[in-house]
């Protein structure tokens, strides 16, 4: 520690200087932010109408920018994360009722049989929740992955939590769940004679 005087002997006046101030008693911080900003007016003979043409900051401001900034980013991959859910479930939504399409005289043939619509919705419901969650436990494979690669290569540390595993399954099950349900009660209402006679 040194003063600003000696310091600017040795090193010279910049424009640019930062000195870093650290109180003896972390209650101290606001009188030692006084102190330091009228030590740092006097030595730059600022008058006393003058504004300050310098900055004085804690180490809290620094966490409020890193803080603003993680927050908007949080925000930006809620925003893309629930866009991609929603084109995936149109066209998971879309894949059922191609393949209630595709097998309606299936659909009739079971129903003519004695099936009831329940049997019916729960055979689409399981087969849209299960494209679904194969399509999630894929993305989380390769999601664990570049966590993985992001720690090895970079500084940045990076982990995987099985809570996050676990929610994001979940998420693409209710996805399959939502968007398949029109295409199971449309094979559910289809009449069994018609399906039957169709080609």
């Amino acid at each position: 520690m040194i003063s600003l005087g000696q310091f600017q002997t040795l090193f010279g006046a910049r424009r640019q200087l930062s000195v870093t101030v650290k109180p003896r008693d972390l209650a101290q911080i606001s009188q030692a932010m006084d102190d330091a900003t009228v030590a740092l007016r006097t030595a730059r003979r600022l008058k006393p109408k003058q504004p300050d043409n310098f900055g004085v900051f804690t180490s809290d401001t620094i966490l409020d920018i890193y803080h603003s900034a993680t927050n908007g980013i949080f925000a930006v991959l809620v925003g893309v994360v629930a866009l991609s859910l929603l084109v995936g479930g149109i066209v998971i939504m879309n894949i059922m009722l191609m393949v209630v399409s595709e097998r309606t005289r299936e659909i009739g043939l079971r129903k003519a049989l004695g099936a009831k619509a329940r049997d019916i919705m729960s055979q689409v419901l399981t087969e849209s929740i299960t494209l679904s969650m194969m399509g999630g436990i894929i993305g989380v494979a390769l999601g664990a992955v570049f966590a993985r690669l992001l720690a090895a290569f970079t500084p940045l540390p990076a982990a995987i939590e099985t809570w996050s595993v676990v929610v994001g399954i979940l998420v693409t099950a209710a996805v399959g769940l939502f968007f398949g349900w029109y295409p199971a009660r449309r094979a559910a209402q289809l009449a069994p004679i018609e399906a039957l006679r169709r080609e």
